[in-house]
C-alpha cells in the first residue's frame, strides 16, 4: 500500500507494504487475530518501541503471505508478525 504524503489517513502497518514510512499514531490491539490477549500485545509491542510519535519503516517482508515483515522503529529493527502489526496505527 503506497501513501499520498499529503494525506493524513491512518492505517494499521499490517496493511502497509515494503518500503512503507510513517510514524505511530497509537495502538489499538482490540482485533488483530493475534493468538495474544489485546493487553499483552499492547504491552510486548510498546516494550519493542513501538510507542507514539516513533518513526517506523518496513524493510522487508517474507516470501509466504507476506509475512513475517522487518519493521525499523526509529533505530532499532524488529521482525513482526502482520497479524501482531495490525495493532499499530501509523500514518
Amino acid at each position: 500500500m503506497t501513501r499520498d504524503p499529503n494525506s493524513s489517513q491512518d492505517i494499521r502497518l499490517g496493511h502497509a507494504d515494503r518500503g512503507f514510512v510513517g510514524k505511530i499514531l497509537r495502538l489499538d490491539a482490540l482485533q488483530t487475530g493475534s493468538s495474544l490477549s489485546p493487553h499483552e500485545l499492547e504491552q510486548r509491542l510498546v516494550e519493542m518501541g513501538f510507542v507514539e510519535g516513533a518513526r517506523v519503516e518496513i524493510l522487508h517482508e517474507g516470501t509466504i503471505r507476506r509475512d513475517p515483515i522487518a519493521v525499523r522503529v526509529d533505530t532499532i529493527t524488529i521482525a513482526l508478525r502482520r497479524s501482531e502489526a495490525m495493532a499499530v496505527i501509523v500514518e
